[in-house]
């Protein structure tokens, strides 16, 4: 016999102001002896009210238990099975949880996920994305690949969609090839809240999302127990076993559950996933939270693996060899007409010459094929997640300055490896004619160039009083710490993802958090994931002495635990709907 759980109904606002439903059952505990909380994410074209026997049955009355609507589902607005876009959907995951940390007083380390079908999709790609604290989660039946019947379904609807816009497709899927549960079947055909449409873009984005998460599944740590069901009709079930044998996590647990169809979690014999699944969770909560050991991974993770593999030399008579030099010939020739590949050969395409001309994104060349080639350059989805980088550093730092100017602190800010220094000045720009007046701003960067081209962005925009540009190298500890005056806020974009070892990383941090005083902020960026590493590795050249650009990708957990490592606490990210980018802030502990 279950116990029956008081069930209330509330909402939180996203980024965008939209609110959003969500079902909360508290634990009848006094709150000092509630162990944490579980988060239900409900599958595609369904709603929280779907889960809601779990909060009874999963039988862990010492948790709070929430479930959420996802925009465009249940009790929750929006066209139905609709979003602006997948990555939105992931994004309103992150404010979610935040919200519970906010309201309730749950952090992430208190907080365990249940996710199924679409929503294991989006819990795994915010995992990935915004590297969360959580303590653990279970992914049932993740929707990592839809068994679409039709051939070349995917790429009919992404050629459609490029034509029409978006439009939306129903659900092939009966009740009774869900679950063996009659009871259930009934339900969902009688329920007015489920919805059969799904729009193109939440579909192909969750194809492009999923391939991705499961290609990078090496980035994630956190805790998992993945349940298949062994006679799913909706998904295919090879690409949840790539990801689960991907996994870093040095906690995780397979359950295949033979006989099951795709609502595992509200099958006829259900009890066969939630028992393993409660006492995973329990496990979970047995010991405190430890969080991963980062000390060594810039030596002997899977991004290093993968960083050599793109930068061991290739037989120049082997298929790999011949297609990569051809590569090579065509940006050579290319560069005859095209200027932004021109100034990357001359100064290397992720110099800051060739950065102020991608975020100019102006095409020009020799003659209108010239022009065409340089817009396909500027097209290339990295530059892209680069001008969209620069959009969240602006926005970040909006947020920065607001909080600065609540606490009383003085605007002064600092930009360690600012290239020509134009992302830094727009927002500047941006935040003057919003009355944000900052008291002293300082560019640094090691590249004469660059410093004088940024010494005349300045001057072209009046802010010779407030501003100077140094040449500095922004892995001295020393020189970054000794700044004066003391800056507020502290910016470092694009600069570690070029280096791959974390004892430069660290260095030019624990500068940084000298020179920061306690309260104040840090804006800096990652890059955890790129399509097109090997194309850059052997075909562009880097500014470091004309060498092949190579990169190693950092995790965003990585990545964050150098700068909590260095007194910093993250509060808020952006990423990037391709996923390449991120941009996070961070505040300067109280000491």
């Amino acid at each position: 016999m279950h116990q029956t759980l008081t069930e209330q109904h509330c909402h939180f606002s996203t980024h965008d102001n939209v609110k959003l439903f969500y079902r909360y059952w508290p634990s009848e505990l006094p709150k000092e002896q509630r162990r944490g909380a579980i988060v239900l994410f409900h599958r595609g074209h369904e709603h929280s009210g779907r889960m809601a026997h779990l909060a009874s049955e999963l039988g862990l009355t010492d948790f709070d238990v929430f479930a959420w609507d996802a925009r465009g589902h249940g009790q929750s607005p929006g066209a139905r099975g609709d979003s602006p876009s997948f990555a939105t959907s992931v994004r309103d995951v992150q404010t979610f949880i935040r919200h519970l940390s906010d309201e309730y007083g749950w952090n992430e380390e208190s907080l365990f996920i249940i996710a199924q079908s679409v929503g294991a999709v989006l819990i795994s790609t915010w995992v990935h994305d915004y590297a969360p604290r959580i303590r653990g989660m279970a992914l049932a039946s993740p929707a990592f690949k839809v068994k679409l019947y039709v051939p070349f379904a995917r790429q009919g609807l992404g050629l459609l969609k490029k034509i029409r816009g978006n439009f939306f497709v129903n659900s092939y899927v009966k009740s009774k090839f869900l679950t063996h549960d009659i009871s259930r079947q009934q339900s969902y055909d009688s329920d007015p809240l489920i919805s059969r449409p799904i729009s193109v873009t939440v579909l192909l984005g969750l194809y492009e999302a999923a391939d991705r998460i499961v290609a990078d599944a090496h980035a994630i740590v956190t805790p998992t127990i993945l349940l298949t069901s062994e006679s799913d009709w909706v998904v295919h079930q090879q690409p949840q076993i790539e990801f689960f044998i991907r996994l870093s996590s040095t906690k995780k647990s397979l359950v295949r559950l033979s006989g099951f169809y795709h609502d595992t979690l509200g099958e006829k014999d259900r009890h066969l996933a939630i028992d393993p699944m409660r006492k995973f969770i329990l496990d979970c909560f047995s010991t405190p939270f430890e969080h991963p050991n980062f000390q060594q991974i810039d030596q002997l993770g899977h991004s290093v693996e993968e960083s050599k593999k793109i930068s061991t030399p290739l037989s120049s008579w082997s298929p790999s060899g011949l297609y990569w030099a051809l590569g090579r010939l065509n940006i050579k020739l290319g560069s005859l007409l095209s200027v932004g590949l021109q100034l990357g050969r001359k100064t290397g395409f992720d110099s800051g010459s060739t950065l102020d001309y991608v975020y100019r994104n102006q095409a020009n060349g020799r003659s209108l094929i010239g022009r065409l080639i340089d817009r396909h350059y500027l097209n290339a989805i990295g530059w892209k997640g680069i001008r969209q980088r620069k959009v969240h550093i602006e926005e970040l730092l909006q947020i920065a300055t607001k909080h600065c100017e609540s606490a009383g602190m003085p605007l002064r800010l600092i930009d360690i490896a600012a290239g020509h220094g134009r992302y830094v000045l727009d927002a500047v720009k941006t935040l003057q004619q919003q009355g944000r007046i900052f008291e002293k701003i300082t560019l640094r960067d090691y590249s004469d160039i660059n410093v004088r081209d940024g010494k005349a962005l300045i001057e072209a925009r009046q802010l010779s009083s407030n501003t100077s540009f140094l040449q500095a190298n922004a892995f001295d500890e020393k020189s970054i710490a000794n700044t004066t005056p003391k800056p507020s806020i502290g910016i470092v974009s694009g600069l570690y993802e070029l280096f791959p070892e974390n004892t430069l990383i660290r260095q030019s941090l624990r500068g940084m958090a000298s020179a920061i005083p306690a309260g104040g902020y840090l804006v800096y960026t990652n890059q955890p994931w790129h399509p097109q590493l090997e194309l850059i590795a052997r075909t562009l050249t880097s500014h470091r002495e004309g060498k092949d650009w190579v990169m190693r990708r950092r995790t965003q957990a990585e990545m964050d635990d150098l700068v909590r490592e260095a007194g910093f606490v993250k509060l808020e990210e952006r990423i990037d709907e391709w996923g390449i980018f991120t941009v996070c802030l961070a505040q300067r502990s109280m000491d």
